[in-house]
């Protein structure tokens, strides 16, 4: 329940916030708006943060224009469908060019075949030096046509797979996009909840360990309080960077929502896990929090950890649900500290729960 009223405490919070913006710039309280507001209260998306602010200091205010234009740049789900449609035509356009000089190669080189025989048969049927001298110069002349042919193919078909190889990148990119946290540049909970199905999988197919840290950002309401949003995604980007620097290759790092943070562990036992979970927690209380705008030291950051291990038969929300108790447990006694399921606190609050 402790972290259900937090959740509930901050989400209140950026309501508060994105109301309060469409009161004070007197707008339309419509759902768009609304959520237009409330995504710039999280600061979960940086460039739309930037937009807003830049063409409100440029306007004194933001337009329907404008707002449309936010909307759609930033925040319509069709955006990254319209872009993957638009990449997915110009590689379709760009096969039926390839296709199109395939078919006039095809053409050419069935023309150049006839001409070779018909000169084959005008050879034979030739008595006189120059009626074969006529004969060859035509046949020299063909083909060096079809050899400038096949010559300007070859460019066309080279600049073709250029242009694929270009375009594949692009579509790459936006898919990249769609499974990214912006802000913090860890995968999103899209890809986190598509991996770790793939990793319980494959964990069941091998019989190999599997497991899952959660963190939390110790007091994050109270930075976003008292020092503003820009130094909550300061926080929130310096907590992403350790995690990154502690895992390895086949490791899977997201932003679960808000301050939190998922780890997947592929092939990894529970103590080794918490030897992970650890190294994490103790890079975020090594760096030291510093104000940007004026050079102010705002104290040190600290992470509660919760680690959880795979259980035969268990599905993606019985791990997360465990791996999540034990993230309350560590803020329930005091934070900034790493438990896991065995745990004697954990344990036995899970037992309570099972019996009630």
């Amino acid at each position: 329940m402790t972290g259900q009223a937090d959740e509930h405490e901050r989400t209140m919070a950026f309501c508060e916030i994105a109301l309060g913006q469409i009161k004070a710039l007197r707008q339309a309280a419509t759902p768009r708006n609304y959520e237009i507001w409330y995504a710039y209260a999280t600061g979960y998306n940086p460039s739309l943060n930037q937009k807003i602010n830049e063409t409100v200091q440029q306007n004194g205010a933001l337009s329907e224009t404008d707002l449309d234009l936010i909307y759609e740049t930033f925040l319509s789900t069709a955006r990254l469908t319209d872009r993957i449609d638009k990449v997915g035509s110009q590689v379709k356009g760009e096969i039926e060019q390839v296709m199109a000089m395939i078919d006039a190669a095809a053409g050419s080189a069935s023309t150049y075949t006839e001409s070779l025989v018909d000169m084959g048969e005008k050879l034979g049927q030739s008595k006189d030096r120059e009626g074969v001298r006529a004969i060859v110069e035509s046949l020299v002349q063909t083909t060096k046509e079809m050899e400038v042919y096949n010559q300007k193919l070859e460019e066309r078909l080279n600049a073709s797979k250029q242009e694929i190889d270009e375009l594949h990148v692009n579509l790459e990119a936006v898919r990249t996009e769609s499974l990214t946290d912006p802000l913090t540049q860890l995968a999103n909970r899209k890809f986190f909840d598509t991996t770790l199905e793939q990793a319980i999988a494959a964990a069941q197919e091998n019989n190999e360990p599997l497991s899952l840290l959660m963190t939390d950002i110790d007091h994050f309401k109270k930075f976003n309080d008292s020092f503003g949003h820009l130094t909550g995604d300061q926080v929130l980007r310096l907590v992403a960077m350790s995690v990154k620097q502690n895992v390895k290759g086949q490791d899977t790092a997201a932003r679960y929502g808000g301050e939190e943070f998922v780890i997947i562990l592929p092939d990894t036992t529970l103590r080794s896990a918490i030897t992970v979970a650890d190294h994490i927690r103790r890079a975020v209380m090594t760096k030291e929090l510093m104000k940007r705008s004026t050079g102010e030291h705002l104290g040190r950051v600290t992470i509660s950890v919760g680690v959880a291990s795979w259980h035969k038969n268990d599905t993606p929300q019985m791990l997360i649900e465990r791996t999540d108790g034990c993230l309350y447990a560590a803020k329930r006694h005091g934070r900034n500290r790493v438990m896991c399921e065995t745990d004697p606190e954990v344990a036995a609050n899970a037992a309570a729960q099972q019996v009630a």
